[in-house]
């Protein structure tokens, strides 16, 4: 029988090639997205991959989602808290506002996704939790204290659950992009992009599918030794 798969964000960039190589892989996908109803439609015409609209940030939201991806596909088996947004600014510039928000959704939304399913994968022996972290989590990074406190914060979270779901045939890993050739990176100006790519020793931006390769190898029974750890893929720009 095939497992089910929820990965949060997963209608766009990262999330969406993640989506799809699970699919790939057989596995039955759901993938959550915010407030992009137009995207998220054009997704799933394109890929037959069913989509749920809410808010990570709200546990209520996020809860009442899981139990309808559950009755449509099924218990969930892999998670993938993939979802994530930025609120740049330096810190002496940056508000309370910006602060809480990147925290409710990066930091507070990965608690809002696992927390739903963590009882039934402990009841069941089985389950993959999969963070997806950032290299600005190992490493800091200006205008982005925000952000990258909930990066390494995540970090934090999936070692911990490691320790908690090991007997309970539970992995929980974090993925730890670099810069990615996302619609986000490709949008900023040419001249900002090659300073990025500058720093980055492969010389080039990582695919959005080198990083589902990533989780779909951590979801996989090959990794099930796997628990705790961190990959970072970021073309050697850190080593975490």
């Amino acid at each position: 029988m095939a497992r089910t798969a929820l990965v949060t964000g997963g209608s766009r960039g990262i999330g969406a090639a993640i989506s799809k190589a699970l699919k790939a892989e057989g596995y039955n996908v759901a993938a959550t997205y915010a407030g992009n109803d137009e995207a998220a439609a054009a997704f799933t015409a394109e890929t037959g991959i069913k989509t749920y609209k809410w808010n990570v940030a709200s546990y209520e939201e996020s809860a009442a989602g899981i139990a309808k991806v559950e009755a449509d596909l099924g218990p969930i088996d892999v998670v993938v808290a993939n979802a994530g947004i930025t609120k740049d600014a330096p810190f002496h510039k940056m508000t309370p506002e910006q602060w809480q928000q990147v925290i409710d959704t990066n930091l507070t939304g990965v608690f809002n996704t696992v927390h739903p399913v963590w009882p039934g994968m402990r009841e069941r022996k089985f389950g993959r939790v999969i963070v997806i972290s950032s290299v600005n989590g190992q490493k800091g990074q200006f205008a982005q204290v925000n952000y990258a406190a909930t990066k390494a914060g995540d970090i934090g979270i999936v070692r911990s659950l490691a320790q908690e779901g090991a007997r309970a045939g539970i992995t929980a890993n974090a993925v730890c992009p670099g810069y990615i050739a996302t619609e986000m990176v490709m949008a900023v100006p040419e001249k900002v992009r090659e300073s990025i790519i500058a720093q980055i020793p492969a010389g080039r931006l990582g695919e959005p599918e080198e990083i589902a390769r990533c989780v779909v190898f951590l979801a996989s029974d090959d990794a099930q030794f796997i628990n705790g750890s961190t990959i970072s893929a970021n073309g050697a720009q850190f080593f975490g």
